[in-house]
């Protein structure tokens, strides 16, 4: 084992956090029980004081074809799947391009886009060593409960990508902020958007300090420059405030908080 300082300012997404000494975790290594896992610092809002951190190393980055199955570590950044996929002329994989990070990340909060979601295509998980058949999982609506950390992924092959549903899923990019934000702030309440609920309250585009909600998208917190982690859960917290009062909702994070 050994550790890495990640300087989250400039490793996260929303460019936000301290220097912290990481865990790198590597084949082999006991996995500890009082750390918590992250991945390529997507979806993450790291606080001046988080909890004790690792992460999967580079043994965990791979991809094998092997008896009509894919393998993927679960280190394995979603772009370089995106890229296996095409080159080997594989369903399925098409929305992950909206998706940044590593799939141990997308796997932990079933990340997807509208109805494409990573559980729809896996097979089975590696947890703690053992492989675990997906359906056997509970999950949902960007989560999973995994009771452990995933370490590897396993796909069942299906020829034909699908280039004209890359296309049409990248366009969706369009609505996106191109400055620093964690993604998807919120997830969306049944039957709603989080992004409309931001904006009918007022919220869109409103800023405190170096944060503000995205006059592009209202459901993304945007970095426009020396945001703090103070400054974020402000704005977090006056969101879930204003739309709980005007709409009897209570908004969930999708982002982690640490």
């Amino acid at each position: 084992m050994l550790f890495k300082i990640i300087d989250f300012s400039k490793f996260s997404s929303i460019k936000i956090g301290p220097k912290v000494d990481v865990l790198i975790i590597e084949k082999n290594d006991i996995m500890p029980k009082d750390r918590y896992m992250i991945g390529h610092g997507n979806n993450l809002l790291v606080s001046p004081n988080p909890p004790p951190l690792m992460m999967l190393g580079n043994d965990f980055d791979f991809m094998e074809i092997k008896d009509n199955y894919l393998y993927v570590g679960c280190a394995t950044t979603t772009g370089r799947l995106l890229s296996f996929a095409k080159k080997y002329d594989l369903s399925g994989f098409e929305f992950i391009s909206k998706l940044p990070g590593s799939i141990g990340g997308m796997v932990a909060m079933n990340a997807g886009v509208k109805e494409y979601e990573i559980f729809n295509i896996l097979d089975s998980i590696k947890i703690d060593g053992q492989w675990i058949d997906a359906k056997l999982i509970e999950h949902g609506y960007r989560f999973a409960k995994l009771n452990g950390i995933a370490t590897e992924v396993k796909f069942k092959l299906e020829k034909g990508f699908n280039k004209e549903l890359l296309d049409s899923l990248i366009s969706l990019r369009n609505n996106q902020p191109k400055i620093p934000s964690a993604g998807s702030l919120f997830k969306n309440p049944p039957n709603d958007y989080a992004g409309r609920l931001i904006e009918d309250v007022g919220l869109k585009g409103k800023q405190i300090g170096g944060m503000a909600w995205s006059e592009v998208h209202a459901n993304f917190l945007v970095n426009k420059g020396g945001g703090t982690f103070e400054d974020a859960i402000n704005l977090i917290n006056l969101a879930k405030k204003l739309v709980l009062e005007q709409y009897e909702i209570a908004l969930k994070e999708e982002v982690k908080i640490l």
